[in-house]
């Protein structure tokens, strides 16, 4: 099915629905119809997107693709179908939409009073609003959602939001990657919850399959065409670093550790 999903969003007939609000790069809500099925998506032209003076080399479209290749690549099934169409607005990171869009997904991650964190939730950082209530940064406790942590660890992800886990019929998905698989340290994140703690072992699992893709399979060529070779070098590292040290990683000295805003 995937496959065919993939085909629908890369070679269908696009249809604008509406601007996303909010959007940084021209974000689009989109209808993608071939042979009679179509898929609802978000379509990102390159064409719209902003430049970036740490991510100077390749697009935000081209690392959206590329962190669904490698989720895809070793099995973490975070990222929805994420394709490159050439649409009305030229080349564009076109990503199957999940669940509806009048729909609001679950929350794993919420900004809320202390008294207030969900029972077996893991809290991350204590703040203060601007009118000087104390809140808490929080995130749930699931296998699925620690999984999506090492994905970040091991793409580098430095935008990740709670607005940007989404919970739809039971399912965790994990979308906005355009600035993620840079070659300098940069995971910012909202789920330090199990940072410096022992990696599941399926999930070790999951970044074996990564480095053994892009050593001995052809991960590495097909992530050439969407990042440099720099960024492809700098994942097999990390996939080893957090191989070889079986941990969360801790967050970054000198790199704030938290997306702001963090939802």
């Amino acid at each position: 099915m995937g496959t065919d999903v993939e085909q629908l969003l890369a070679a269908g007939e696009v249809e604008l629905l509406g601007r996303i609000l909010g959007s940084s790069n021209g974000a689009v809500l989109v209808r993608v119809s071939l042979d009679g099925e179509s898929r609802l998506a978000i379509h990102k032209p390159v064409a719209l997107e902003r430049p970036l003076w740490d991510y100077p080399d390749g697009t935000l479209a081209g690392r959206e693709r590329a962190a669904y290749v490698v989720s895809e690549a070793g099995g973490f099934g975070i990222v929805p179908h994420t394709v490159l169409h050439e649409g009305p607005w030229g080349v564009a990171a076109t990503q199957e939409w999940v669940g509806q869009p009048e729909t609001t997904p679950d929350l794993v991650v919420d900004v809320v009073p202390p008294d207030s964190v969900p029972a077996g939730w893991r809290e991350v950082l204590r703040g203060e609003t601007p009118d000087g209530e104390e809140v808490v940064v929080a995130h749930a406790d699931e296998p699925d959602l620690r999984t999506t942590a090492v994905f970040d660890a091991l793409i580098n992800n430095s935008d990740r939001k709670g607005g940007h886990l989404l919970l739809v019929a039971g399912s965790l998905w994990g979308v906005d990657h355009g600035v993620s698989l840079g070659v300098e340290p940069k995971l910012r994140t909202v789920l330090w919850g199990w940072a410096g703690e022992p990696i599941a072992r399926t999930d070790l699992a999951r970044v074996e399959r990564v480095r053994a893709g892009l050593e001995t399979g052809d991960l590495g060529d097909r992530l050439g065409e969407l990042l440099t070779t720099l960024e492809v070098e700098a994942l097999r590292r990390r996939a080893e670093r957090l191989l070889s040290s079986g941990t969360h990683p801790l967050p970054t000295p000198g790199w704030p550790a938290i997306p702001w805003p963090a939802m």
